[in-house]
């Protein structure tokens, strides 16, 4: 029997295991997996998309490409059954005979000057008035917004005998500015762009400018027009688009002498049997013009309108 002597050992104490380093794990480990509901998932679109989106894409367009396919045909080759298809070669034949029959050139000078100064003082007034209502706090504002906004609700056929009277009363029949002063600002164009301001400006921004000893001028013209540059294009365009297709108006207040692009596409196809043709070179003179605005603030009117869709 063997006898031990001396103090006990003491056993080691329980080590905690050595967390595992960064290069332990594998790289493709750490990383989520596509698909896992930590990363999310990629939507792809299917056919059935594709084929959604090619339809969307063909009824929008036809309607352009058969303007152009009818403005470079004759009459005759619109009357077939079923009806050609593709461009013919009287384009320019048809455009002479429509600056023949009716004064295009002028036409789309003073459509060009109409749309394009109701154009610039509306989207002017209108974000000078959505910046007020939006972020200036001053007595009788609610009650204010409220009556502009209701008046979209008031045709525009009903102010117009009591206009044409005003219009009389200062001598500006068959001017264009008989056209131009009562467009200058739209109650739609004043509430797109206070509400636009609401979301977009913060109430921060403007504290910060006023602490800096800046003007309300100043903090419009630094601040805010920068900020609201998206939604001026939008608004921009649907009111150039507006003042461009206005027909009522116009034929009220202004003669054959002085007419806009619209008044100036009646007088075309004219006769017993009306040239379709001439019509439609007409029409398609009178929509270049609306596309080059397009293209121009094509960005910006997309940019204005995803501006809300992402919050942050």
């Amino acid at each position: 029997m063997t006898v031990h002597t001396g103090p006990a050992p003491v056993p080691a104490p329980d080590r905690p295991a050595d967390p595992p380093t960064a290069s332990a794990t594998p790289v493709r480990a750490r990383l989520p997996r596509r698909g896992s509901s930590r990363a999310g998932r990629t939507l792809h679109a299917g056919p059935l998309a594709y084929a959604i989106l090619v339809v969307a894409v063909v009824v929008s367009a036809f309607p352009f490409y058969w303007t152009i396919v009818a403005a470079s045909r004759s009459n005759a080759d619109l009357a077939k059954v079923p009806p050609t298809l593709w461009p013919g070669p009287n384009l320019m034949r048809n455009f002479e005979a429509v600056l023949e029959e009716a004064d295009i050139g002028k036409a789309l000078l003073n459509s060009l000057f109409v749309s394009g100064s109701i154009t610039l003082g509306t989207v002017l007034c209108c974000t000078l008035a959505g910046f007020a209502f939006a972020k200036l706090r001053f007595r009788g504002r609610g009650a204010l917004l409220s009556v502009t906004v209701g008046t979209m609700m008031i045709p525009p056929q009903l102010g117009v005998i009591p206009l044409f009277m005003l219009i009389a009363e200062l001598g500006w029949v068959n001017q264009l500015q008989a056209v131009v002063l009562p467009g200058l600002v739209s109650a739609f164009g004043v509430f797109f762009m206070r509400q636009y301001l609401l979301q977009s400006l913060p109430d921060e921004l403007i504290e910060a400018a006023r602490v800096d000893g800046a003007s309300t001028a100043r903090i419009f013209w630094s601040i805010v027009v920068p900020i609201a540059r998206p939604g001026m294009a939008v608004l921009g365009l649907l009111t150039f688009m507006a003042a461009w297709n206005d027909f009522f108006w116009p034929i009220v207040a202004l003669s054959s002498s002085e007419p806009t692009v619209q008044v100036a596409l009646r007088q075309l196809g004219g006769g017993y049997v009306q040239d379709q043709s001439v019509i439609m070179a007409g029409t398609l003179l009178g929509t270049l013009p609306v596309l080059l605005v397009f293209a121009f603030l094509g960005r910006q009117i997309v940019g204005g309108i995803m501006q809300g869709s992402v919050k942050g």
